[in-house]
């Protein structure tokens, strides 16, 4: 931490740390080192960290990244020692396999998370054990569960994470064979450049990888048809997994190709906030230069550079005066049979200023177009929500700047929904997946009108950003 001159953190702990230190295994030194890099970035960006909304996102981040990787800080013999189970099986008098001698045990759709080591963006994992007991003896379910999120809750890689649970079960419980199949879900976060120029921008990178050991050893074993038929309906099968040692590098969007073909500019990084990162890298127990972390430090800058702090204004006026247009093709009634106009499913992608954790997800606007004044274009309220996402943000904050730009230029009667899902929910506190926030800003004719209002959230269509779908 020697690259760092704004003054240690420890003094702003004191009356924040003292909640789940123990529980999790970090302690304020590591939340000070940590807290002190983030401020860093902070300023890097152009922010001031003393400004309300920031001053207490170095400990936050501090803490959620800690609590993220605690897998480093766990032991899986600490959570299976005391969970096996006699179990004897079937009688000498039958022949097959059952319970504890050879019967199949498989516990579905664990829902996990982990931090990519390559760009440090949280992605979702569903795993799926299985194993075959051995010895008379079976492990209580919850520690199937238990021992993957070990493993999860460390700078992964799908393969590797898949092959740690799965050596981590075989050691620790001594079956005769474990199989685990994982399916991952990886943000596509575009960058600010690259979401003016794909009409069609993926939002999700998805690999499913498998790892066996004992009687699932070999791919092609017979022990493999059973689990592949259990999870059929999940859409899984041995043609859609992921070849071990493939070289497909798409799986972390900040490293494939098509992130590295749309910027049409090298943005110089600064030392400063590189050496910030791997200083983080280090605080929560991994080697920075370990090869599969070397480009990480570097990788994260560029994609926090997405919300460096600008004259936003300036971008906004230009955008405003020249993207005015005469049609806008959405048209709903209300009960007094006055046209809302409107324009759904607008997508923005943010940064949550409290944890630097993405959020995303769709903007709906709604309006009453005013006597004098013009519909707009699509193309014009994209431009909106995409200079108001592309920063540090709130989602509340968010809806209410969304709603003060645009009531101007359609005479002031707005209504702007956005729904999002925020990683935050699943990478810390909670871990609720698959859940989804909304918020609301109404101005003029909507804040007094109930059935206008009733009318535009009705014509709001089902979400397809949700992440279970």
């Amino acid at each position: 931490m020697g690259c760092l001159d704004e003054g240690h953190f420890n003094g702003e702990l004191e009356n924040e740390v003292s909640v789940g230190v123990g529980e999790v295994g970090f302690d304020e030194e590591r939340v000070g080192a940590i807290g002190d890099a983030v401020k860093l970035l902070l300023q890097g960006l152009g922010e001031d960290v003393n400004r309300e909304g920031l001053r207490k996102t170095p400990l936050r981040v501090a803490k959620a990244l800690l609590e993220g990787t605690r897998g480093y800080r766990q032991k899986v013999n600490e959570i299976v020692d005391d969970a096996l189970f006699p179990e004897a099986g079937l009688d000498n008098n039958r022949t097959g396999h059952a319970g504890g001698a050879s019967g199949l045990v498989v516990v579905r759709d664990l829902d996990h998370f982990s931090y990519c080591e390559s760009c440090l963006l949280p992605f979702q994992v569903k795993c799926h054990v299985g194993y075959v007991p051995s010895g008379k003896r079976v492990l209580g379910l919850s520690k199937l569960s238990r021992v993957a999120d070990v493993f999860a809750k460390r700078l992964q890689e799908p393969q590797r994470l898949a092959d740690e649970v799965c050596l981590g079960l075989q050691q620790g419980i001594k079956p005769a064979g474990v199989a685990v199949i994982l399916q991952c879900r990886h943000l596509h976060f575009p960058d600010i450049e690259s979401i003016f120029l794909e009409s069609n921008h993926q939002r999700w990178a998805n690999v499913i990888v498998s790892s066996g050991s004992g009687v699932f050893g070999n791919k092609n074993a017979d022990a493999w048809t059973d689990i592949f038929g259990l999870l059929k309906f999940r859409g899984i099968d041995i043609e859609n997994l992921r070849p071990r040692g493939s070289s497909d590098q798409c799986w972390c969007p900040s490293v494939s190709s098509l992130s590295a073909k749309v910027s049409s500019k090298i943005v110089p990084l600064n030392p400063a906030m590189v050496t910030a990162v791997s200083s983080i890298l280090k605080s929560l127990g991994e080697d920075p230069m370990r090869k599969e972390l070397a480009a990480t430090p570097s990788q994260f800058v560029k994609w926090l550079l997405n919300f460096q702090s600008i004259d936003m204004d300036v971008k906004l006026n230009g955008t405003l005066s020249s993207g005015i247009n005469s049609l806008n093709s959405n048209l709903e009634v209300n009960s007094n049979d006055k046209q809302i106009c409107s324009e759904l499913n607008l997508p923005f992608w943010s940064l949550c200023e409290h944890h630097l954790l993405p959020f995303h997800g769709v903007v709906h606007i709604g309006y009453f177009l005013s006597e004098g004044f013009t519909c707009i274009g699509k193309s014009l309220f994209q431009s909106i929500v995409h200079f108001y996402g592309f920063k540090l943000q709130l989602q509340e904050q968010l809806t209410r700047q969304i709603a003060e730009t645009i009531s101007p230029l359609l005479g002031g009667n707005v209504i702007v929904v956005v729904e999002a899902s925020h990683t935050c929910m699943i990478s810390r506190g909670i871990e609720k997946f698959g859940s989804s926030t909304a918020t609301i800003a109404v101005l003029g004719h909507f804040s007094t009108d109930r059935a206008a209002r009733a009318a535009f959230l009705q014509s709001i269509p089902c979400p397809t950003y949700c992440d279970e779908q």
